[in-house]
């Protein structure tokens, strides 16, 4: 039996699985978790401690139609800049209580496009930011910049805010599918931001780019990568098309009958895999590619790979304050989200509370799972002793776990000492893998595409 009728009949084709950047997963938050009780995970960080912080701007010139993320379109700068006022306040209200000293390991301005806003915003929101916590030494501080919206000046506001690290999407660079998915983007003016970037002394460069695209062919993905090869990023996210329009109305626009079945994917990704080997990348967990000389690389070669809401990371603060609308925390005690729309978010904020919607409370066993989940999507391996945790299922039961997920996967996982591991050969299977140590149930349509 070859290897995708294998892969095959365990199902990878046919699965829909969460990408695991937490666990629990967000559809399993709710009301439960409350400003009461935030308030109380903030004022419990230890002084000093170093945490990391997410900045969301969810808006954007123009709808992108395969993306999934929480935008509006707005074409009013006058919209970002009152946005950016209830940012301030949120910001405010937590410096009021944030324990003495705290430092930023990480910060990270995502969207939407936060490249919106004009030099004078940027120079606003940093300082602010700078003001309720300064960075700790070595920081990272990254922005995902949109190409279409970027200008020297905005450039110049960000590098003298600090940014050391710039992230560009790309998605394909092929103009017919760039026109199926409503996002235009030339090489040209990828390259010119680019050239921006390194021009303000930016070196550090994260480029993303989709798999699974309408019309997307291996010979047509291969074009893509090899001129963003051309490029040079240091590190990039080759994400697989979430085709979800129950979830976003907008991919509505994107027509499903032209979409590669699931086989296709698989030699999709695969074909870009191989480039992106070729050229020297490492590849890193599920989706990741990056220079040896890069500090995800070096993470993960040190087995200091770390999995949040923004994807793979190296940064080991245990706690990620997100600031905005829709933007999630996570605690050593649990998750908690943000009102999701800007308009309850900033009535939220407006009335003197923290906008806090939704969240998690950890549990002794939410706390072993989610490290067995993150240990087998970072590294492909997790040893019985590492996940253990007081209070939580014995080494018996946890053992039984992954005696059953090495059971299911035979022939692509392993179970040897106490220690399951996924063989390079079953890496497609991760996240279903890491699915079977998922305690709660999960809505069929609730998730993308396994492969």
């Amino acid at each position: 039996m070859s290897q995708t009728a294998q892969l095959s009949r365990l199902g990878l084709f046919d699965a829909r699985v969460p990408r695991y950047t937490s666990y629990p997963t967000a559809p399993q938050f709710s009301a439960s978790v409350a400003e009461p009780q935030v308030r109380d995970w903030i004022a419990a960080i230890p002084a000093g401690a170093a945490v990391s912080l997410y900045v969301h701007v969810p808006f954007c010139r123009h709808l992108c139609w395969f993306c999934a993320c929480r935008t509006q379109g707005t074409q009013r700068l006058e919209t970002v800049r009152a946005y950016l006022d209830t940012l301030l306040e949120e910001i405010r209200r937590l410096r009021a209580i944030l324990p003495a000293g705290v430092r930023l390991s990480r910060l990270h301005w995502g969207g939407g496009t936060p490249t919106l806003m004009d030099p004078a915003m940027i120079a606003t929101l940093a300082g602010a930011i700078a003001e309720m916590a300064p960075f700790a030494p070595g920081a990272e501080f990254s922005v995902e910049i949109d190409p279409n919206e970027i200008d020297a000046p905005r450039m110049a506001a960000l590098a003298a805010a600090g940014m050391n690290r710039a992230s560009v999407g790309v998605q394909d660079f092929d103009p017919a599918i760039q026109k199926t998915i409503g996002r235009i983007q030339s090489v040209e003016t990828t390259a010119r931001a680019i050239e921006m970037i390194r021009a303000a002394g930016v070196h550090s460069l994260n480029a993303d780019i989709l798999y699974g695209l309408p019309d997307q062919s291996p010979a047509r993905i291969a074009a893509s990568v090899e001129r963003l090869l051309a490029l040079a990023p240091d590190r990039v996210a080759l994400y697989g098309y979430a085709h979800v329009p129950w979830m976003a109305r907008r991919q509505a626009m994107i027509p499903s009958d032209r979409l590669p079945t699931p086989e296709e994917r698989l030699r999709l990704f695969e074909t870009a895999r191989d480039l992106f080997a070729a050229a020297g990348y490492r590849e890193i967990g599920i989706d990741h590619f990056a220079l040896p000389s890069d500090s995800l690389a070096i993470a993960a070669r040190n087995g200091r790979l770390r999995r949040n809401f923004q994807g793979y990371t190296e940064d080991p603060a245990e706690v990620l304050i997100g600031i905005g609308a829709s933007s999630i925390s996570r605690f050593p005690q649990g998750y908690a989200q943000n009102a999701g729309s800007t308009s309850d978010y900033t009535a939220h904020v407006r009335a003197g509370r923290f906008p806090v919607a939704r969240g998690h409370v950890f549990s002794a066993e939410d706390r072993v799972r989610a490290r067995l989940i993150e240990a087998l999507m970072c590294d492909f391996a997790v040893d019985l002793s590492a996940v253990l945790h007081p209070g939580g299922p014995d080494a018996a039961e946890v053992r039984g776990w992954m005696a059953a997920a090495a059971a299911r996967f035979a022939g692509f996982v392993t179970l040897e000492n106490d220690r399951l591991a996924i063989l390079p050969e079953g890496r497609p299977l991760a996240r279903m893998v890491a699915r079977s140590f998922d305690a709660y149930a999960m809505a069929a349509t609730g998730h993308s595409s396994a492969v």
